[in-house]
């Protein structure tokens, strides 16, 4: 029993210094990382599926990104902000709640992390699958999860063809 209390504390030791040294490989973040992070972030976690409507491509596309990392959606909204040059009146934040949760101290908390107004945030949903009643631990997303949006099918383009180019400069170097 000693001896794997031991192991436990060196292989978080080891954990620890192997993240730092990783960490220092990060320089400063320049305006080119973050327009390679954010449209990376929508490539991976934002929805891209052109709207169909009876057989037929709707022409109007909303960016949207759906989260519960704080991080990420912080992120997302400086890529908005800063690359895209979305202004904050224009980024909204809808939030899928549970019910259990404050709802006012929830939207408190996601408006400190996009550093958006009260204003941005649509009323709160509170969608529970069926599929997923009571198999999830109670307390798993404490601040819910959120979409951010944007109206905008210029933007939604530019950032398709962000992620194209990305695509095509991979291919190029690999």
């Amino acid at each position: 029993v000693k001896r794997n209390k031991m192991q436990t504390v060196l292989a978080r030791e080891r954990a620890k210094q192997i993240k730092n040294k990783a960490r220092l490989r990060v320089k400063a973040i320049t305006k080119s990382d973050l327009l390679l992070i954010g449209t990376v972030l929508y490539w991976a976690e934002g929805y891209k599926r052109l709207k169909i409507v009876m057989g037929r491509e709707i022409t109007a596309h909303a960016v949207s990104l759906t989260n519960s990392d704080p991080e990420i959606i912080s992120v997302f909204v400086l890529f908005l902000k800063q690359i895209l040059a979305i202004p904050p009146e224009r980024i909204f934040i809808g939030t899928r709640l549970f019910r259990h949760l404050d709802e006012e101290a929830t939207i408190h908390y996601w408006m400190k992390v996009t550093g958006l107004a009260r204003v941005q945030f649509t009323k709160p949903t509170y969608p529970v699958s069926l599929s997923s009643r009571g198999k999830r631990p109670f307390n798993r997303l404490p601040y819910g999860t959120v979409q951010v949006i944007v109206s905008d099918t210029q933007i939604f383009y530019q950032i398709m063809g962000l992620i194209d180019g990305i695509k095509e400069q991979l291919r190029i170097s690999t």
